[in-house]
């Protein structure tokens, strides 16, 4: 469970480092993705589909490390609930409005959206 001072650190980040872990154990390079909080969660979206590089990797282990606000965890990846889909879109509208409609609708349109990944603490 993630405490309030990390959901307010990473919710208020502009961007999240995420590495996912390899079959043999080890991390990814780390990938810069935009992240959004919604209530006690935080929800991440490839732009790129599924076919990302990222994506992909968090979908062999569904675990990973990720980095942002000065919070570094360990974390689980695991599928969004889709009803939460249209908070997840408020989301990020409202935290990354200032970048640009074009830009935004990268995550929000239905492919991105149905990469939503969860990210959980380990």
């Amino acid at each position: 469970m993630w405490t309030i001072e990390e959901l307010d650190r990473i919710g208020g980040a502009d961007e999240l480092a995420i590495a996912s872990v390899r079959r043999d154990g080890t991390l990814r390079k780390p990938v810069i993705i935009w992240a959004v909080r919604v209530g006690g969660d935080v929800y991440v979206r490839s732009a790129y589909g599924r076919g990302a590089g990222w994506f992909r990797g968090v979908q062999v282990r569904h675990e990973g490390r990720i980095d942002a606000g000065g919070v570094g965890k360990d974390v689980l990846f695991e599928d969004a609930d889709p009803a939460a889909g249209d908070a997840i879109d408020a989301a990020y509208r409202t935290k990354y409005r200032r970048h640009g409609a074009q830009y935004v609708a990268s995550v929000t349109n239905a492919e991105a959206r149905s990469t939503t990944i969860r990210i959980v603490p380990r």
